[in-house]
């Protein structure tokens, strides 16, 4: 069993929807001692993200040492290896960092260029290959979804739908934190840099509060985070949150060039749809477009063509993200619900029992 515990770790996580390949075992081998991988099993690998155990609930079965599991996870946290937070009852629990929540961001989202960071660089893109991303992220209910940039809607869309822009998600939210983009921080370890802004990743509530304490990124206003969201909308980036209508604890803001969502649909590695939970498309009125063609060229998905002196767009690849129809000179474009999508989750906890209901992790 010691020769194996990385293995064992691994298959572990994959309860929670980690694929298990030699990518990941890898990636543990280089963060976890055999007694700390040991110790970290402890910790369920069946609830949803960002939810707690306490030290007395990890023990209470066991006859190991509290103490001396205390310290380990004390550890582990420091590193932020695993998750840390309050639980619902206020005291201070752990829990296994989940895809999307602390693995890999943990790694990246203070923004430091390390030999260590780079490394990890190397082993999560060795890791996130096509197939596990596509496992990972897959399911029938998508973990994630685009907002329209907040001008591209029109009024009575946002009347109808008030969760679908990012002015209500940070009215909802009680805690404000903000972090480097960490697939950014990546491509620029890596040698791909682009030029757009690095410190737009905004965490609410719980995972503000985490990041905070473990000094990964910095407390903010929730006026400060309107204003991140109108920087993100100004440089064309595409407002990315958590598939709930409340309670959502992140908000990245994505390029076509380095982000795994957006740069994964503009290069038609795996289809949208199997990606990303997409709710919205653009329209393009034929009497009110020139042609110009500058949607074309600030499609984060490349996605446009000009065909015929009208520039349309392909609906299979489309995100509905609103940063052609925000910077329309004609008023040509409109964002438009799709109608053929499934009710977005009330809130993230029904989110996450509903995703791991249908991958079979009850």
């Amino acid at each position: 069993m010691e020769n194996n515990i990385h293995g064992l770790l691994a298959g572990h996580l994959s309860m929670m929807g980690l694929p298990l390949t030699d990518g990941l075992v890898d990636i543990l081998k280089e963060n976890f001692t055999q007694e700390e991988a040991k110790i970290a099993m402890m910790l369920p690998s069946t609830d949803i993200p960002l939810k707690p155990i306490t030290i007395d609930e990890l023990v209470e079965s066991g006859d190991m040492d509290r103490t001396y599991i205390e310290n380990i996870m004390e550890d582990l946290a420091a590193r932020n290896l695993i998750y840390s937070g309050k639980t619902k009852t206020g005291e201070k629990g752990y829990a296994l960092h989940q895809a999307g929540f602390g693995f890999p961001q943990s790694f990246f989202w203070d923004g430091k260029k390390t030999a260590y960071t780079l490394k990890m660089s190397k082993l999560i893109l060795k890791y996130f290959n096509r197939k596990v991303t596509e496992q990972a992220f897959g399911g029938t209910t998508k973990a994630y979804r685009y907002i329209p940039i907040h001008r591209s809607l029109k009024p009575d869309i946002q009347a109808v739908l008030p969760h679908d822009y990012m002015d209500r998600v940070i009215d909802n939210a009680e805690q404000f934190a903000v972090a480097h983009c960490t697939c950014r921080v990546q491509a620029d370890l890596m040698g791909r840099a682009c030029k757009h802004p690095l410190e737009v990743c905004l965490k609410f509530d719980e995972m503000a509060q985490y990041v905070i304490d473990q000094g990964l990124g910095r407390e903010i206003t929730r006026e400060e985070a309107r204003q991140i969201v109108s920087i993100a909308a100004k440089a064309g980036l595409v407002h990315f949150v958590d598939n709930a209508a409340d309670k959502v604890k992140h908000n990245c803001n994505c390029c076509g060039c380095a982000c795994w969502n957006v740069g994964t649909i503009r290069r038609r590695k795996i289809p949208r749809d199997e990606l990303m939970a997409v709710y919205f498309l653009r329209k393009t009125d034929p009497d009110r477009c020139a042609g110009c063609g500058e949607c074309i060229d600030i499609c984060p998905v490349d996605a446009i063509t000009l065909e015929d002196g009208m520039a349309r767009v392909d609906e299979n690849w489309c995100i509905g993200c609103g940063v052609c129809a925000a910077k329309c000179e004609f008023d040509a474009l409109s964002i438009v619900y799709r109608g053929d999508q499934k009710a977005i989750p009330a809130d993230f906890e029904i989110l996450h029992n509903r995703i791991r209901k249908e991958k079979h992790q009850e």
